[in-house]
């Protein structure tokens, strides 16, 4: 009988445990998807909670260790331009499959995959602009379409946007994040590298600025061409730039890299880098180096004193 009562009550302990245990899961099951549904955002560095509407108010930057979370092209253009400024241009380039590609799928159908999937037609979105008051032709890459690879279209949109820029006379601004020229392009991926530098280089020959972004990760035939031809080089904090992977370098020098390599910080030690400023503080940064670089009008009064200089300087 005793046996009988302890077995009842072992059994109801049992039970109730198990209960526990169940709904347990259940609240944590309602926990996951509370979150699942966006109303917070646990940091991938430091794995604190943060109310989703606070960490887009923070331009998607952890307040409390600083990690900088990737940002698509439409949210990084709302955090620079200003509002009811911003002026897309040639949104109408679509890429091709010239080379007819195939690995595990044809590369036509990998691009109407991801078009329909994020609603972008390639890498990157460029247009003209105003960064508190002062005009702009900004470029923008996307390190969702297929890693920001550099392909044709790519190419094409950032040329025109700086033939725009240099022939009105607009400072340019490319924020950069990729992983480099698209290998389902080939050759014709090689070559935007060639063309963007040529425009940058007329750019440069009107005596107008051109400022890179490095963002995470920058790497690549980006890298290797018009992410490292700025007049002024900014980059955000702990950002991955860099040519080749570091599983490559290691094997070809077959050496152990530092943990710093490749690095935002790494490179504006050895001077690759100008600057790191933190994506809070970007819009106001790039309008500071801008007016400084704004072209000097010559007044009328300044045209008279340096008539008036040379007449006397003459007479004696």
């Amino acid at each position: 009988m005793a046996n009988n009562e302890e077995s009842r009550g072992l059994k109801s302990l049992f039970d109730w445990f198990a209960n526990r245990r169940k709904s347990g899961s259940t609240s944590l099951e309602r926990q996951e998807r509370e979150i699942a549904d966006g109303l917070w955002h646990k940091c991938s560095k430091c794995s604190v909670l943060t109310y989703t509407k606070d960490l887009k108010a923070n331009q998607m930057v952890c307040s409390e260790c600083g990690h900088h979370n990737r940002v698509d092209s439409d949210e990084r253009i709302r955090q620079l331009i200003d509002n009811n400024t911003w002026k897309p241009l040639d949104e109408h380039l679509r890429p091709t499959d010239p080379l007819e590609f195939r690995d595990r799928k044809l590369y036509s159908d990998r691009l109407r995959e991801i078009q329909e999937k994020i609603g972008l037609i390639d890498a990157v979105k460029t247009g003209l602009g105003q960064i508190n008051g002062l005009p702009i032709a900004l470029a923008v890459m996307d390190f969702r379409f297929m890693g920001g690879s550099m392909g044709s279209v790519v190419g094409e949109k950032i040329t025109r946007m700086i033939e725009q820029a240099t022939q009105r006379r607009y400072p340019v601004v490319i924020v950069c994040t990729s992983g480099g020229a698209r290998m389902q392009e080939g050759m014709l991926s090689l070559m935007q590298m060639a063309k963007i530098s040529a425009a940058l280089q007329r750019h440069k020959d009107a005596r107008l600025l051109y400022i890179p972004v490095l963002t995470n990760p920058t790497t690549g035939g980006v890298t290797a061409s018009f992410a490292m031809l700025g007049d002024i080089i900014l980059a955000e904090p702990k950002a991955t730039i860099g040519f080749a992977g570091r599983r490559v370098i290691e094997q070809t020098l077959r050496e152990k890299l530092p943990d710093n390599f490749q690095t935002a910080e790494d490179l504006l030690l050895h001077g690759f880098v100008d600057d790191i400023v933190p994506r809070t503080q970007l819009k106001n940064t790039l309008t500071q180096l801008i007016a400084l670089h704004q072209p000097v009008l010559t007044t009328p009064h300044m045209v008279l004193w340096e008539t008036m200089s040379l007449t006397s300087t003459a007479a004696e």
